[in-house]
């Protein structure tokens, strides 16, 4: 049985290069890894054979599970599911230009800490949270002492690991958008979580 009070070590990447069906515009869609994206996570995944990592975690939108796929076999361990990890849905603003006012002002709410905002036909600040945070814990529950690898998604990590860190402020990721295979190296025990590194770029053109 793992020790609770040792703590789990978690990589959590932005997904590789993706492409979409409708990416000029809001959408919930699953996209899928490009053959730059497939490079840039073998790339990845070779620099941390030295981690031994244990496992390899995704979101269940195919850009992830894409990713992960790649990862594992790299790392030679079996990727797996979780639900919680995936991007935060648009829901009813699906359709609408990326800068969308009703979109951002919800994002503007979620920042000032009004987190029971919704985004309409989707979910509220909360949510996105707490579900973030179940998915992270049921992981880092499952390798006490251990280091996996977790594909996830540039807004909802944006939004949610420096809500989660104790040592961080909650706008650590303001203006630092996330390449993709970007990771944050974060470490979670039986009640605390501590960020240990942030990437980040000042150029939007990275998302």
């Amino acid at each position: 049985m793992s020790d609770l009070f040792c703590p789990a070590t978690l990589l959590v990447a932005r997904h590789g290069d993706a492409d979409y069906p409708h990416a000029r515009v809001l959408s919930d869609d699953g996209g899928w890894l490009t053959d730059k994206g497939g490079q840039q996570v073998r790339e990845l995944a070779e620099s941390l054979r030295l981690r031994n990592v244990a496992g390899v975690y995704t979101s269940r939108m195919q850009r992830a599970v894409d990713s992960g796929a790649v990862a594992a076999e790299v790392l030679d361990v079996a990727p797996r599911m979780v639900e919680g990890l995936q991007e935060f849905s648009v829901g009813a603003l699906a359709g609408r230009d990326h800068d969308d006012p009703e979109l951002l002002e919800v994002f503007e709410s979620w920042k000032a800490g009004e987190l029971d905002t919704f985004i309409p036909g989707g979910e509220s600040g909360r949510e996105v949270l707490d579900r973030y945070r179940a998915a992270l814990e049921e992981i880092s529950d499952q390798h006490r002492g251990e280091t996996v690898l977790v594909f996830s998604h540039g807004g909802v990590m944006s939004f949610c690991l420096p809500r989660m860190g104790r040592n961080v402020r909650n706008d650590l990721a303001a203006r630092q958008f996330l390449p993709n295979c970007a990771v944050a190296e974060v470490s979670i025990d039986a009640d605390d979580v501590t960020i240990l590194s942030w990437p980040g770029s000042a150029d939007r053109a990275v998302v």
